[in-house]
C-alpha cells in the first residue's frame, strides 16, 4: 500500500508518499501560521506518486484515542475537542485533513497520534500528585509526545542491536526521551504538554511550578505573558540568544557554552532517568535534528554517562552521517543515530488500521 502522509505544522505542510518502509518522493508547502497559498496544496499533490491512502499526524489523542484511527466526520469532531489540550498543533493538524480531504476526497484517510506510544505508560510514570479531580474531571495526567518518532526509533534499534532496553533522545527543537521496554514506552520527559522535561530550542523545559505562580502573584506578568515566554523565548534562545544549536556550538562564548552545559545537564539525567525505569539500558538512540547532526551534543552527553555503560567513539561519532553506530569498543551500551522517520511510522499505521 502506498501512502500519503501529511505533517501539518504551522510553517509548512509536509507531505510524503511511503511505500512500504520506502519514502518514495516527499515535499513541503510552505505555510503562515498554518494558512497555504490557495492551489499550493493542490500543485504538490498532483506532483507526486498517486497514493492508496492517507495517513496524517495529529499530536494529541487525548485519553480516547490511543491508536491510529480512520478519519470521518464523527472523528473529525470528536479531534476539535482536543485543541485545548494542543491549540498550535491540533489547529495545524486540523487544517491539514480538511485541505488534504477536499482534494483526495475518495480517499481512505487515518489519524495517527504523536501521544498514542505513550498511553500505556505505567501509572506510576503517568500519573501527577494532584487532587482526584484534576485527573478524573480535567484529564491531567502525563501523555508524553514525539510519540511516532519513538515508536519508529526504538523499532529500528531492537532491528539493529536486540537490546530489549532502549533509551530515544528525539532531539529537535522540540526534544524529548523515552525509555522502551520490549517495545512498549515505560516513561518518557514530556508530560501534559510538550513544555515538560529538557531544554529545547524555544522552550524552557521543567521549571519549577512555583515560579509561575510567583511570577503572576509578585511579577504581574499575565497568564498569556508567561505560556508566551517559556514556550518561545526560553530553551537555547532565552539562554544563548539563539535556537540554532549549531550557532550555540560554533560560537564559543560565554553565554553560549551555558547553554550547551544546560542542556547537557538536563539530557544526561533525563537518560539516566529513562534507564533507571527500565534497570539499566541496552541500547541509547539519538535521533532529530540534533541527535542527527550535532557530534558534539551527542559527545558531551556520552561523556556524564559512562556509569551506565555508554560510551562513545569520538572519532566514529564525528564522521557519522545519516545513520551509524557511534559506541566506543567495548561499551556495554550500544549507542545509535538514528533518522526520524515519523513518516515511516505514519504510514505503518494506515497499513494496520485499513490492510495491505
Amino acid at each position: 500500500m502506498r501512502v500519503l502522509v501529511v505533517n501539518a505544522g504551522s510553517s509548512s505542510l509536509k507531505l510524503s508518499v511511503v511505500d512500504g518502509e520506502e519514502v518514495v518522493e516527499e515535499v513541503a508547502v510552505p505555510a503562515e501560521r498554518g494558512v497555504w497559498r490557495r492551489g499550493a496544496l493542490e500543485e504538490a499533490v498532483a506532483g507526486l506518486p498517486e497514493a492508496d491512502a492517507v495517513g496524517h499526524r495529529v499530536v494529541h489523542g487525548g485519553r480516547e484515542f490511543v491508536a491510529p484511527v480512520r478519519l470521518d466526520a464523527a472523528v473529525v469532531e470528536r479531534l476539535r475537542g482536543l485543541v485545548g489540550l494542543a491549540p498550535l498543533h491540533q489547529v495545524a493538524s486540523l487544517a491539514g485533513i480538511e485541505a488534504v480531504g477536499r482534494v483526495l476526497p475518495g480517499v481512505a484517510a487515518v489519524a495517527c497520534f504523536d501521544t498514542a506510544f505513550h498511553a500505556g505508560l505505567p501509572g506510576v510514570a503517568a500519573t501527577y500528585a494532584v487532587p482526584e479531580r484534576w485527573r478524573r474531571e480535567w484529564g491531567v495526567r502525563r501523555y508524553g509526545f514525539h510519540g511516532l518518532s519513538h515508536a519508529y526509533a526504538s523499532r529500528r534499534a531492537v532491528g539493529w542491536t536486540g537490546g530489549e532496553r532502549v533509551v530515544v533522545a528525539h532531539l529537535g527543537s522540540g526534544a524529548s526521551l523515552s525509555a522502551v521496554l520490549r517495545g512498549r514506552c515505560v516513561d518518557t520527559t514530556m508530560g501534559f504538554t510538550p513544555l515538560e522535561g529538557l531544554v529545547m530550542a524555544t522552550r524552557s523545559g521543567s521549571v519549577d511550578p512555583g515560579l509561575v505562580v510567583w511570577l503572576q502573584e509578585h511579577a504581574g506578568l499575565s497568564v498569556r505573558e508567561v505560556s508566551e515566554a517559556l514556550e518561545e523565548r526560553s530553551g537555547l534562545l532565552g539562554l544563548a540568544g539563539t535556537a540554532d544549536m549549531r550557532e550555540v556550538v560554533g560560537r564559543g562564548d560565554a553565554e553560549a557554552e551555558l547553554a550547551l552545559g544546560v542542556y547537557v545537564h538536563r539530557l544526561r539525567a533525563g537518560v539516566a532517568a529513562m534507564a533507571a525505569a527500565m534497570g539499566g539500558v541496552d541500547t541509547l538512540v539519538f535521533t532529530g535534528g540534533v541527535g542527527e547532526n550535532s557530534a558534539q551534543v551527542r559527545w558531551r552527553a556520552a561523556l556524564g554517562l559512562g556509569f551506565v555503560g555508554v560510551r562513545v567513539d569520538p572519532v566514529v561519532n564525528a564522521g557519522v552521517r545519516g545513520e551509524g553506530e557511534v559506541s566506543a569498543a567495548g561499551a556495554s551500551v550500544r549507542s545509535l543515530v538514528v533518522r526520524a522517520r515519523e513518516d515511516v511510522e505514519i504510514a505503518r499505521g494506515v497499513r494496520a488500521v485499513l490492510g495491505g
